[in-house]
């Protein structure tokens, strides 16, 4: 358990972000199938993404780890074994739907498998599509949730219409079409994350996007390439958020990725009147990238929902959060993809800054926060999942009494020095206990 106290002198500081958790997941994926050797620097240390190297490593690729520099010994899509034991994803969903859609035409048994979190979380959405080109993948628990068994079969292109915006699907049936034979054409309703698609022709992959229309030949092989891997703005967010609603903060965030698909949560905190400044912007391995100024600001609410959600799904804990000290309503609608995250999000920060003092209403796909009621202290739950644990965070730097997080450790899946951060930008004494 965390105990985190209100923090008087505001959030004071620059940092530096580790590396975009997205970015690193399809930087070593891409890496290990592709032929030489890569380096990647700034790989984020979380959980999800160790979860990713050692998935690779059961693969038989030659991975070596120094801090945030990673070397992969890449030998194409040949040099992945068969894999001796259960690869364990750990609590990665990215890592299982990514893998399941490039293990489905290696000729080889494989078998997916997670913590209880993963196991309940949804996987049909990619055993469907990739089913329609061939690939031959089994529930073991007959609700096309994990463990998953994967036998490797030859693929055949197809044209996919998703219902739902998802990076994880879509990844995962371009990793499918680049060994299928034909094209794969995807189709999307809103424009997800695009890190795929910026970063595989970096790795000498030719692909055509239209808009939220994707094809791609299949029979393409990967070269090596170092990547450089911009700072996580998912995780910038909760210091965003904490210098806004705090007074006397003043935050410099740099060299964190801009990457317009990712910046859902700029655009609903300067749209609530937030003072963001985004300073030094350059181009980092195919994506945006920049340096933030942020100063407390009298925010307002606002509704949010379409496009807006997609692009800022992960942020939405902390929106949440912020909108409680903002002035007036804030709505949510269009969000219950949030229902099958690490937690029933939506759920968890109903239950959490109701108990805080938040005037909070759960709809079926969102949330109605009524701010400008202060939050006090409290003992609560993170459920688990490292995104609430954080949002509580910054409830309780901003708030008027002590709060206590149950399960605080799950940041470590994403951002294991979270704390450390917090007290260096926020003084020494508004975290206790252990993570």
């Amino acid at each position: 358990m965390v105990t985190i106290h209100p923090a008087p002198a505001g959030m004071q500081g620059a940092i530096t972000l580790p590396g975009d958790k997205s970015i690193s997941h399809r930087s070593v994926m891409f890496a290990a199938i592709a032929q030489g050797e890569s380096h990647i620097r700034n790989c984020s240390g979380g959980g999800d993404n160790r979860s990713t190297i050692g998935a690779f490593r059961t693969l038989g690729v030659d991975i070596t780890q120094s801090g945030t520099e990673v070397h992969v010994k890449g030998r194409g899509w040949s040099g992945l074994h068969p894999p001796p034991q259960t690869i364990d994803c750990g609590n990665s969903g990215t890592t299982m739907r990514l893998l399941s859609g490039l293990l489905a035409a290696r000729p080889f048994l494989a078998r997916l498998d997670g913590d209880e979190s993963l196991r309940g979380r949804p996987m049909g959405r990619v055993i469907g599509p990739l089913t329609d080109m061939g690939a031959d993948i089994v529930s073991e628990s007959g609700g096309s949730r994990a463990p998953l068994q994967i036998t490797g079969k030859p693929l055949h292109g197809i044209c996919y219409r998703s219902a739902v915006a998802s990076a994880q699907v879509k990844s995962a049936i371009v990793l499918a079409g680049l060994q299928a034979s034909g094209t794969t054409t995807i189709w999307e309703p809103v424009r997800s994350r695009d890190h795929t698609e910026r970063m595989l022709p970096s790795f000498g992959v030719h692909l055509d996007v239209r808009g939220t229309e994707i094809s791609i030949a299949g029979g393409q092989e990967l070269r090596a390439f170092d990547v450089e891997v911009p700072g996580d703005l998912s995780s910038a967010a909760f210091f965003m958020g904490a210098a806004l609603i705090i007074p006397g903060s003043e935050l410099h965030v740099r060299g964190v990725g801009l990457n317009p698909t990712r910046t859902g949560v700029l655009d609903v905190l300067r749209a609530m009147s937030g003072s963001i400044t985004v300073q030094n912007l350059r181009e980092m391995c195919g994506e945006p990238v920049g340096d933030l100024l942020v100063r407390p600001s009298p925010l307002h609410g606002i509704d949010m929902d379409g496009e807006l959600v997609v692009r800022a799904i992960d942020e939405i804990p902390l929106v949440a959060v912020v909108a409680a000290f903002a002035k007036g309503t804030t709505t949510i609608r269009g969000a219950e993809e949030l229902r099958v995250k690490e937690s029933d999000r939506l759920h968890a920060l109903a239950v959490t800054l109701s108990t805080l003092g938040a005037r909070i209403t759960e709809l079926p796909d969102g949330l109605i926060i009524e701010g400008g009621h202060e939050l006090h202290g409290g003992r609560v739950d993170s459920f688990g999942d490292h995104r609430i644990a954080m949002a509580l965070s910054i409830a309780g730097l901003a708030g008027t009494g002590a709060v206590m997080i149950e399960k605080a450790e799950s940041v470590g899946i994403s951002f294991p020095n979270f704390y450390s951060l917090v007290r260096d930008l926020t003084g020494p004494t508004t975290t206790t206990g252990h993570a």
